[in-house]
């Protein structure tokens, strides 16, 4: 039998087709617009996610006999505004993760009602990423639109509901909205009293490898496939990213260097860090992970290499960094505001340390270790909750690069393994569909069956070192800049 992951990204919905023993048959690419109507904004059509994941299972199955097809599932970007009205049609555009419009609902949240409050209701308080901002803002700004919701949905919710006719979410991924009391899992009625909206509005809760229904007869037929094709509930992409390299069960990391930038530190129980600067959620293997975010990750060296140096040849650019460890230069990577463990969206990148003597290759430099210098940001709020792993899978575009998941490995002093297949929530999302479908019995054991290490990267002592120097001074540059960025 084969199973499909679809990964539905912030860019692009990537489609994998796998067999059950874990071979990549195919892997299918389409990508769509995203739309920044005003500063801080981030937007999509969510009918452009359902016709370029139709039109690109019509290729990914080209390759086999639809009808070996088991099951689908996902793993989607998390935290994005979709809002149906009663006749099931979208009211706006997805407001997306990425969005900073709610800065006035944040504040509202977290000072008003309060910090401790909020994270009483759902083991987090507010960022603007987060979905209960978003419709605080519908609320505030678009009364007339929120007053003819009906349906309120995650990016990957709205597939499945199209797909399927399943009003449903994941735990891990309804986490992400602010809505759910995580630790009890379900419905926080407190956060929806503050949002004005009701229980009836929002999907019915699954575990991330639970069947939540089965292709609709006329997509089955359209596709050539049976019937009784299962729909998983899927997970937000992290978790189901953490599930492909076999980050589940417990004290396990996954780091993934994607548009935005993760470190996911698995859990048996509920736990918060000191300060709420990592969101506590729950996984996709039926447990609970912390997790830290940065919104600019992979994307920083991308605005680098596109945008200011004009070039694509972006290995090429990195053969000229050797002097790991010494360079007087700084980028701070907060080009979307931040989120871990800031929670600042009116931070922006900031390059400090330039001299006369500063090169091209300084600069890259710079970007790509302001990056891994954040990951160690959240990675030391972990460490204020009592968790600090000592090994890490890694994954996403960035972690391509060696010369990144080095410095990662370095500025972190944690030993770095690669995974033997990089397609992340792709195969986080076929592996679910493998256990709705009772191939596997449960996510642990997909993963101790799937999931093979290629190569490790071990910290250098010296060099470890070095860079424990440099990121004392970078920890202190935010802090610095604070009150500026609100100037600004």
């Amino acid at each position: 039998m084969y199973y499909i992951g679809i990964d539905l990204g912030t860019s692009a919905v990537k489609l994998l087709l796998m067999r059950e023993d874990g071979k990549i048959e195919n892997v299918v690419s389409r990508e769509y617009e995203l739309s920044f109507p005003h500063p801080g904004y981030s937007e999509q059509n969510p009918e452009d996610w359902y016709r370029q994941t139709l039109d690109g299972l019509k290729a990914l199955v080209s390759v086999v006999d639809p009808k070996e097809i088991g099951g689908i599932s996902f793993g989607g970007q998390m935290h994005g505004l979709v809002a149906l009205d009663e006749e099931d049609r979208v009211l706006r555009p997805a407001i997306l993760w990425n969005d900073g419009r709610s800065i006035e609902e944040v504040r509202y949240l977290n000072e008003e009602v309060g910090k401790k409050v909020i994270s009483g209701y759902t083991g987090n308080i507010a960022f603007a990423g987060f979905t209960a901002p978003k419709i605080l803002w519908m609320k505030n700004n678009e009364p007339e639109l929120f007053a003819r919701i009906r349906k309120i949905m995650l990016p990957k919710d709205y597939l499945a509901y199209r797909l399927s006719g399943s009003f449903c979410t994941d735990y891990s991924d309804a986490s992400g909205m602010l809505l759910l009391d995580v630790k009890n899992k379900c419905w926080s009625a407190e956060m929806l009293k503050l949002c004005g909206i009701t229980e009836d509005m929002l999907p019915k809760l699954y575990e991330s490898y639970e069947t939540v229904g089965y292709l609709k007869p006329e997509i089955a037929d359209s596709l050539s496939m049976r019937h009784d094709v299962v729909i998983a509930a899927g997970a937000g992409d992290n978790a189901a990213a953490a599930v492909g390299t076999g980050t589940v069960g417990r004290n396990k990391c996954n780091i993934s260097l994607g548009t935005s930038g993760t470190i996911f530190i698995t859990a048996d129980s509920f736990c918060v860090d000191s300060n709420n600067a990592l969101h506590a959620f729950a996984h996709a293997d039926g447990h609970f992970h912390l997790m830290g975010c940065m919104l600019s990750a992979a994307s920083c060296n991308k605005w680098w290499m596109d945008n200011i140096l004009k070039t694509d040849r972006y290995a090429k650019e990195q053969t000229g960094i050797v002097r790991l460890g010494e360079n007087h230069v700084y980028f701070l990577p907060y080009l979307m505001g931040e989120r871990s463990p800031w929670n600042d969206p009116m931070a922006r990148g900031a390059f400090i340390g330039m001299s006369l003597s500063t090169s091209r290759a300084d600069m890259t430099q710079a970007v790509l270790e302001g990056v891994a210098f954040a990951t160690r940001d959240m990675y030391e709020a972990a460490g204020s909750a009592g968790i600090t792993p000592e090994r890490t899978m890694i994954c996403g575009g960035g972690a391509r690069s060696p010369l990144w998941r080095k410095m990662i490995s370095n500025i972190l002093n944690i030993s770095i393994d690669i995974p033997a297949c990089e397609e992340g929530p792709g195969i986080g999302g076929a592996m679910l569909a493998m256990v709705a479908d009772g191939k596997y019995s449960t996510v642990e054991e997909a993963a101790a069956a799937i999931v093979a290490v290629k190569s490790t990267c071990e910290p250098e002592p010296e060099l470890v070192k070095k860079y424990e120097e440099r990121y004392q001074s970078f920890r202190k540059l935010y802090p610095a800049l604070k009150t500026v960025y609100g100037e600004l």
